[in-house]
């Protein structure tokens, strides 16, 4: 009964506490002049990945490490497959070009770079000495562009507008209340979802690239689905993609630095996990770029990739009959229809524009 009572509790948190979270950050960020999109990507996606830093380090110092790992690989794959999906399926979402040039190419760029330092299947304090590196040049950045942006003249109506609404230190207080409410909703959720995993004799890594890997990331559903509802885009995709960027450079960093010996990085994670996890990624961008927005088959096409992990990593862990199957469609059938697919509407998108240019 407890476990259930702090699940459905924790639940209840996530939604109000995204639902603040959004309310702040937009708030603040037409307030402050700055862009949305940098609101998200920076301080909605550190917010929303403070549940992984939590997971991940306590895993690490306690010397459970695949899980720590696990948890940051299941969570970067949920955060694109099934964040972005459920998002676009409420809402076709609007992707700025900046997105595409540089956030979307940096997190690509970042994943690749932890896919080569863990090939010898540890990453130890160097390796996260050299993310957390990374990471200052990624906020540095960040700073260097809203610094660059000059806040437009309002005109007499704007001005009205914006005085007759809630002032910054309001929306500030709206914004704590969301990350208090997103950190503990997300603590309950998991800690229960654990106990659960446990009896069913899940291990290690299935438990994070699954069970916590969710949890960890339901603020980021939660923030993006609900930002998504309110058509705040830049918000939705700005949290899912500075979300995975902080998960790969500031969580792993942390939890490399403080685990004895290091992360250990399986074989499995190494051959299937990381791949995978570059071939989303990577996905991004096609996605992206055709029409600049996510379009709601797009976000169904997410979706169902991601049911398709879950249901591999079950199949893997139960050693199903099933599996051999299952794999060889993926890899004969669905991937390169996809592929395809992707490709042909890339071929048409082109030719609209270059009829528009004309």
């Amino acid at each position: 009964m407890s476990t259930a009572f702090f699940f459905g509790a924790g639940l209840i948190m996530l939604v109000v506490g995204a639902h603040y979270l959004v309310k702040g950050s937009s708030g603040l960020a037409a307030r402050l002049g700055i862009p949305p999109i940098v609101i998200g990507v920076t301080v909605v996606a550190f917010a929303t990945s403070s549940p992984e830093i939590a997971v991940s380090l306590d895993a690490a110092v306690g010397g459970k490490t695949e899980l720590a790992l696990g948890n940051v690989i299941g969570s970067n794959i949920a955060n694109i497959l099934l964040i972005l999906g459920a998002s676009a399926v409420i809402s076709s979402i609007q992707v700025q070009h900046r997105i595409i040039w540089v956030e979307v190419p940096v997190m690509v760029g970042i994943t690749l770079l932890v896919y080569l330092l863990a090939l010898d299947q540890v990453l130890g304090m160097w390796d996260g000495i050299l993310l957390l590196f990374v990471f200052a040049g990624f906020i540095g950045f960040q700073i260097y562009e809203t610094l660059k942006i000059k806040r437009p003249s309002l005109r007499t109506d704007e001005t009205e507008e914006m005085s007759a609404g809630k002032p910054a230190w309001i929306q500030g207080v709206y914004t704590c209340i969301g990350i208090v409410l997103l950190i503990f909703g997300a603590k309950w959720l998991v800690d229960s979802s654990i106990i659960l995993a446990r009896e069913w004799g899940l291990s290690e890594l299935i438990i994070g690239l699954s069970v916590i890997a969710l949890g960890t990331s339901l603020p980021e559903l939660a923030t993006s689905v609900v930002a998504a509802w309110k058509k705040e885009s830049d918000i939705s995709v700005g949290n899912v993609v500075g979300s995975n960027i902080f998960n790969l450079l500031l969580v792993l960093a942390i939890s490399a630095m403080f685990a004895s010996g290091g992360l250990k990085v399986s074989s499995a994670a190494l051959s299937l996990d990381f791949p995978f996890l570059i071939a989303v990624s990577v996905a991004c961008l096609p996605i992206f770029f055709t029409g600049h927005e996510i379009a709601r088959w797009e976000g169904y096409l997410f979706l169902s990739y991601y049911v398709a992990y879950m249901t591999y990593l079950i199949l893997d862990t139960t050693q199903h009959e099933l599996l051999p199957l299952f794999s060889t469609v993926m890899l004969l059938f669905v991937a390169p229809i996809t592929v395809l697919t992707l490709i042909i509407f890339g071929y048409r998108y082109r030719q609209k524009m270059n009829r528009t240019i004309e």
